[in-house]
């Protein structure tokens, strides 16, 4: 059993097998988060908000850890990032089954650390999920599988801030040729904020959902 604690919005229209939309918050944040976007998307998904298993000070989660030295400068646990893609691998199974979501409709959304744990999860574990909503994030060419399989299906929304001072736009930028190289279907956008979703960004992303409900 996955022991992620997560939070639930049940759908407003209920319907036998709705649509599921995971979350998955950033470095330091926590499960109540992206879910304050719950109440403003679509009344027939199904939304699960993720807790990571790494509890850090004040309140706040990791999906894997971020250390800091003189040496190295900047770098990431990236045995943990693969332990917790697994754990979210199994826990959107273990969702799926528990509130007999549609198969063929779970979306993924996750912001910065949650968003390059999405883009991994989708090339190790092919068409689990069939669309990946990446925001703030980019693609960790280090967190990839050794061989991307070609039968990949799953549609790709990127955006980012291009004033982030967190993760560089120059990092984000990235993902299109990466994607389209594979022949992914993808579509990227760029806002003038920060480290965050601008509104125009979060309804940009909304529509994107409804098109493929």
């Amino acid at each position: 059993m996955s022991d992620l604690h997560y939070l639930v919005r049940q759908p407003k229209t209920p319907t036998e097998n709705p649509p599921l939309l995971v979350l998955l918050h950033g470095y330091g944040s926590n499960e109540q988060d992206l879910f304050s976007f719950a109440e403003e998307l679509p009344d027939t998904l199904l939304i699960i908000s993720a807790q990571a298993p790494y509890a850090m000070a004040a309140g706040g989660y990791a999906w894997y850890a971020i250390n800091f030295d003189e040496i190295n400068g900047k770098f990431s646990d990236l045995e943990q990032a693969k332990e917790s893609i697994d754990k979210i691998a199994l826990f959107i199974d273990q969702i799926k089954a528990k509130y007999n979501t549609n198969p063929n409709k779970t979306f993924l959304l996750g912001f910065s650390q949650g968003a390059i744990l999405s883009y991994s999860l989708s090339f190790f574990y092919p068409n689990k999920v069939q669309n990946v909503i990446a925001l703030s994030g980019y693609i960790n060419t280090e967190l990839l599988p050794t061989t991307i399989s070609k039968d990949i299906k799953t549609n790709y929304y990127c955006s980012h801030g291009t004033v982030d001072q967190v993760l560089p736009i120059e990092w984000a930028r990235k993902s299109k040729p990466f994607l389209d190289n594979l022949g992914f279907n993808n579509e990227y956008s760029e806002y003038p904020v920060g480290h965050g979703v601008a509104p125009q960004n979060f309804y940009s992303f909304k529509t994107w959902i409804e098109q493929r409900l």
